[in-house]
C-alpha cells in the first residue's frame, strides 16, 4: 500500500464515522459536492467516491463548481481531470466578480458576498439536479477555530453542524470532513495528483487577522499539549447546557432569585 492510499484509507474511516454518527448520507441521496478547487474539495469529492463503492447504501454524485469570473480563474483542468476520472459535473458561472466590484468599497471585505453569492447558487443548483444533500469540504480546524471565532470576538458559543438544514427550509448541507484534521488533507492531497486550482480571488491569501491569531493560538496549544484540537472538537458535542447562561434551559425556579433570610441580607454566602 503507497502513503497516499494509506493516508487516504485513515480519511476514509474518518469520514465513514462521521456519516455514521451523523446520518449524513441516507439511501437513494443525491449528493452535491460543492467542488471548489482547493484540497479540502478534492479530497472530500475522492473520498466519497471511494465510500460510494462499499457503502451499505446507494448513493449518487455530482460535483458543482462555480465559477466566480475572477481573472485568472481556469477550471480548464479540473474539467479534464473530472471527465478523465468518469465524474458527472457541472461547472455554472455567477457574476460574484462583477457584483464584488460593483457594491464593495475599498476597505470592505469580500468574503462574506463571495460566500452568499456561492452559497445561492448551490442551493439553485442542487434544486435543479434533483440534489437531497449538499456537501462542503469543511474540515476539524474549520469547525473548532470557527467555535473559538464566535466565542472571542462574537460572544457566542456557535461553531458548525455536520449536518443542517438551510434557512431556505429546503436544503440539506453535510460536512463530511469534520473529523479530519486539516494536516492529513495537507499531506494526502500533495501526493493524489489533484490539479489544485487558485480561486483567482484579489483577496485570496489575504490573511485575516482574527482567523489567523486563532490558527496561531491552536497550533502553540497542540505543541504544547498534544489533544487539545481533538478535545475543542469533542466538546462542541458534549455541551451541558445547566452550566451555561443559557436562560431558556433553566427551570423557571432558577430565574428567580431565592428568598432571602433578613439574617442574611447583604452578606455573600
Amino acid at each position: 500500500m503507497s502513503t497516499t492510499d494509506y493516508r487516504e484509507r485513515r480519511i476514509r474511516k474518518l469520514v465513514g464515522k462521521a456519516i455514521g454518527d451523523f446520518g449524513l448520507i441516507q439511501n437513494h441521496d443525491r449528493i452535491l459536492v460543492a467542488l471548489s478547487g482547493g484540497k479540502d474539495s478534492w479530497t472530500l469529492l475522492r473520498v466519497l467516491t471511494r465510500l460510494q463503492e462499499r457503502a451499505p447504501v446507494s448513493f449518487s454524485l455530482v460535483a458543482v463548481t462555480v465559477h466566480t469570473g475572477f481573472p485568472g480563474f481556469q477550471t480548464g483542468p479540473m474539467e479534464a481531470w473530472l471527465q478523465e476520472q468518469g465524474y458527472d459535473y457541472r461547472i455554472v458561472k455567477a457574476p460574484v466578480h462583477e457584483l464584488m466590484l460593483e457594491k464593495l468599497g475599498p476597505d470592505d471585505t469580500p468574503c462574506s458576498l463571495c460566500a452568499r453569492i456561492k452559497r445561492g447558487v448551490l442551493y439553485t443548483q442542487a434544486r435543479e439536479l434533483g440534489c437531497t444533500r449538499i456537501a462542503l469540504g469543511h474540515h476539524r480546524e474549520d469547525f473548532i477555530e470557527t467555535l473559538l471565532l464566535n466565542q472571542f470576538y462574537n460572544g457566542k458559543i456557535k461553531a458548525m453542524s455536520p449536518l443542517l438544514t438551510a434557512d431556505d427550509g429546503r436544503n440539506i448541507v453535510i460536512r463530511p470532513l469534520v473529523y479530519v484534521p486539516e494536516d492529513e488533507i495537507i499531506r494526502y492531497a500533495s501526493g493524489a495528483g489533484f490539479p489544485i486550482t487558485c480561486c483567482a480571488c484579489p483577496a485570496c491569501g489575504d490573511q485575516d487577522l482574527k482567523r489567523s491569531r486563532i490558527k496561531q493560538l491552536l497550533s502553540t496549544l497542540e505543541r504544547e499539549q498534544p489533544g487539545i484540537k481533538a478535545s475543542l472538537l469533542a466538546a462542541l458535542g458534549a455541551v451541558e447546557h445547566r452550566h451555561l447562561l443559557t436562560r431558556a434551559t433553566m427551570p423557571q425556579a432558577a430565574l428567580h432569585d431565592p428568598p432571602c433570610d433578613k439574617a442574611d441580607h447583604g452578606r455573600m454566602v
